[in-house]
């Protein structure tokens, strides 16, 4: 995952710089563990930095055999793609960039992994009707433009959660989000100007109050 279209400090947003395969992603663990995708040269495009995936991955380590993913904001795919090396079932990535999205389904091929491009906007592709539901969904949306609380919105009130879901939500350092008060927050991790969340969906019982 992951594009964000506002500028960011060095730390974060010169992936090129911090790594010794420019333009390429770095699967980290799994059966791709090392395995090297490219990444097209597009402004503001970069993986979730290894240290917080390898963070975010260790606490899902026994969620994440036979799930069905949701990357949403997907950029390089590169939590959808680490969660498919590591066990995952299926995958859906969500992109509205037309190049970013020719990456990543080219990256889809290479790996020859069960998961489908959606190129369009995270909020068209929410509006419509749900599909089944996912039970990991990653949302690292562009900073500071107030897409995290309506898309944790949208995800929950229009069914595409499974009733225990993983969610993880990636957004500025500042940012306090709103959430939908049946997900509980799990962990959390910073590095340099952002946050991530990992929440899990605990519905109310049948017939309780929301």
């Amino acid at each position: 995952m992951s594009r964000h279209r506002h500028r960011k400090p060095a730390s974060r947003r010169n992936a090129r710089a911090s790594s010794p395969h420019s333009g390429k992603l770095r699967l980290i663990g799994g059966c791709f563990k090392r395995r090297l995708l490219s990444v097209p040269d597009s402004p503001g495009l970069r993986p979730t930095p290894d240290r917080v995936r390898e963070t975010l991955f260790n606490w899902l380590a026994f969620e994440l055999a036979g799930r069905r993913v949701l990357d949403l904001y997907a950029g390089t795919g590169a939590l959808g793609f680490e969660a498919l090396s590591r066990g995952a079932a299926e995958a859906v990535f969500v992109e509205a960039q037309p190049a970013v999205a020719r990456a990543l389904q080219a990256n889809i091929d290479t790996l020859g992994v069960t998961a489908r491009l959606v190129s369009a906007t995270t909020e068209s592709f929410l509006a419509a009707p749900a599909e089944a539901p996912f039970a990991l969904v990653f949302l690292d949306p562009p900073f500071r433009q107030g897409h995290v609380a309506p898309t944790c919105r949208a995800l929950e009130e229009g069914g595409w959660l499974s009733e225990d879901a993983w969610i993880y939500a990636e957004h500025e350092a500042e940012l306090a989000p709103e959430v939908p008060p049946t997900w509980r927050l799990y962990r959390e991790v910073r590095a340099g100007d952002a946050h991530g969340r990992l929440y899990r969906r605990t519905p109310p019982p049948a017939g309780g109050a929301c």
